[in-house]
């Protein structure tokens, strides 16, 4: 056997991610019902057991502290006890793909639904019984099937990693390896929620009485993803424009949409495919795959924004790079590209020049949406508030749905299922790189609005600049070092409580 060195680690690895996203792509996206993972687990078993971990972790204990060497060794050790972890449940999560290809929820006797259409379905029937019925529907089968899946899934990894020891706990560990401190985020996120509490007390009523004719205590969930869905605006974002629009803004920005053929756009609906849209990196930069599956209206034009940041930093990113620089990292940076290109849907310049929407309409949608950012804000803020009980053991798995619940709808208004206590719930804590993503986005704005002008996003030499000072990096810096380099500014909740008072008195 070839005695494994860091070009081996890197050489090999990428070809188990190129084969692993690849699987994940043909089945999320409907080609295919099930992910047959197991298979390219064992063929790449070399780099994925104890040695190689203990290779990396060498790497990573003997290089000086903010050296190049660290920052390399430190992707891949975090690499390696993620894709480890997730040898140990790669069963599970077959189990889990090939169940949600094939669930179907019995709507009270009435009509079946596939399970993955559940969310589209809901966020768009205008009717309120039936759009609780088909949660409730919902609901029932994902705390027989699905939540069951998923609990075993966070306790098994949760587990796994506790026992490599890289740390005393699992929070401990992964502030080891990617160097957020998360009870620092948050103390952030406690003071997000208490900061903008007033404001969504005076916000909230008016929106759900407005669209929905509900009160704050009648308000569920599903009554959110009603609310988002933003129907009364169909016709400004019809679904004909939809591609077209996104890529005459790219081309006006200076950016080839499609890198040159590197990114394919599926944006087909097709059975088996997930609601929740996803970028697929196969190879980066070669060949990445936006997938969307259609809900209509805004929802699209929000949901194609977000995921083309993604595709365009994959597609991008410099190709002689090593492996752990194009491929692995601080994911809040990809999504803080994606979030820089989907927060265009709440610039008033932006909307009256790539969307049906005109003036009359413009205070109100604008208005909705600062009212969807202050709500996901707070929404993800409780998330890592609850994950943080989660991870941390001090409440009981038995009493975390009624944590979940009260957690959640606190914080949102909106009231949650226990049934979805481990379904919203993202591994390792990736609500945290949300969280950083959006304080990045803003100081990106901030940046490129200083460089460009206003209507940076249709200056056409901001487009090559983007790309050749920020996408090209790939991963290679922290969301913390590609802020300071941006702007010399910190991390901060403080530009998006500023930016939510200007929308919501728009």
């Amino acid at each position: 056997m070839t005695a494994l060195t860091l070009e081996r680690l890197r050489r090999e690895g990428q070809a188990f991610s190129e084969e692993i996203s690849r699987e994940g792509y043909l089945a999320h996206a409907g080609h295919q019902p099930t992910a047959d993972l197991q298979p390219i687990y064992d063929r790449h078993s070399a780099i994925l057991g104890e040695g190689a971990l203990d290779f990396t972790l060498d790497l990573f204990r003997s290089s000086a502290a903010a050296s190049e060497e660290r920052r390399s060794a430190r992707y891949l050790l975090e690499w390696q006890i993620e894709t480890q972890a997730a040898r140990d449940v790669v069963t599970l999560d077959e189990r889990e793909v090939a169940w949600e290809s094939a669930a179907v929820i019995d709507v009270a006797g009435t009509r079946r639904i596939p399970y993955q259409r559940a969310s589209i379905e809901i966020a768009n029937t205008r009717h309120r019984a039936e759009r609780l019925a088909i949660d409730d529907a919902r609901a029932l089968t994902a705390e027989a099937d699905h939540a069951p899946l998923r609990l075993e899934r966070v306790q098994r990894e949760k587990g796994y990693i506790e026992e490599l020891e890289i740390a005393t706990t699992y929070i401990e560990t992964f502030e080891a390896v990617t160097g957020i401190s998360l009870p620092g985020l948050g103390a952030q996120c406690a003071d997000f929620i208490a900061t903008t509490q007033a404001m969504w007390d005076d916000t909230l009523p008016y929106f759900l009485r407005r669209t929905l004719h509900i009160t704050p205590g009648e308000a569920t969930r599903a009554d959110a993803l009603a609310l988002f869905r933003g129907k009364e605006f169909d016709a400004a974002f019809p679904a004909g424009d939809l591609e077209p629009s996104i890529r005459r803004n790219a081309a006006e920005l200076g950016i080839d949409p499609f890198a040159g053929g590197r990114i394919t756009f599926d944006l087909a609906e097709r059975e088996g495919k997930d609601s929740r849209a996803f970028c697929a990196p196969v190879r980066v930069p070669e060949e990445v795959y936006l997938v969307l599956r259609p809900h209509g209206g805004v929802t699209d034009y929000t949901t194609l924004l977000h995921e083309l940041g993604h595709a365009l930093h994959f597609a991008y990113a410099d190709p002689h790079y090593p492996f752990e620089y194009r491929w692995l990292g601080d994911n809040s940076v990809t999504e803080g590209y994606a979030m820089l290109f989907d927060h265009l849907m709440q610039d008033r310049r932006w909307l009256l020049r790539y969307t049906g929407l005109g003036k009359n309409n413009m205070g109100e949608f604008v208005r909705l949406a600062a009212f969807e950012e202050l709500h996901f804000l707070r929404r993800y803020c409780a998330k890592l508030l609850y994950e943080l009980d989660v991870y941390g053991g001090r409440t009981t798995w038995e009493a975390l749905p009624d944590l979940y619940v009260e957690t959640l709808s606190t914080a949102t208004g909106f009231r949650y299922r226990s049934a979805d206590a481990f379904i919203d719930l993202d591994p390792r804590f990736y609500s945290s790189r949300y969280l950083r993503a959006w304080q990045l986005q803003s100081i990106l704005a901030h940046s490129l609005v200083s460089r460009f002008d206003e209507d940076w996003f249709r200056n056409p030499a901001a487009g090559p600049w983007i790309v050749e000072n920020l996408l090209a990096e790939g991963q290679r810096e922290t969301a913390t070092e590609l802020a300071l380099r941006a702007s010399g500014a910190e991390l901060s909740f403080d530009p998006l409580v500023r930016a939510i008072e200007r929308g919501l008195t728009a």
